[in-house]
């Protein structure tokens, strides 16, 4: 079950990197959300293969997205709605992957 976040944010950062390169023909958006929509989509085929890392390379992830949004918003001085979705988005992500890594390496 762990495995679907990661895929909802590997199909959702591959659209939303897209959407950016044809909007703004932004090749950062294109390269990051493209890159890392795939290593989410790893971390969820690994976590539902039940292969090891699986949790830890979607929480490696979650840090990339929320370290990634906060400079831009700051930046925008929080009044550009993507920086603050993706910012939300990783911080939700990280708070998860984070519990599920603590779950399974701990029983916690």
């Amino acid at each position: 079950m762990a495995e679907h976040p990661s895929f909802t944010l590997a199909g959702l950062l591959a659209v939303g990197g897209t959407m950016g390169w044809a909007r703004t023909r932004s090749t950062p958006s294109l390269v990051a959300g493209v890159g890392l929509g795939a290593s989410y989509a790893v971390a969820g085929y690994l976590i539902k293969e039940n292969k090891d890392y699986g949790t830890e390379l979607a929480l490696g992830n979650s840090i990339a997205l929320l370290g990634s949004a906060v400079p831009r918003i700051i930046k925008t001085g929080g009044r550009a709605p993507v920086p603050i979705a993706l910012g939300a988005t990783g911080a939700l992500a990280t708070w998860y992957y984070q519990k599920k890594v603590r779950e399974f390496r701990f029983g916690v």
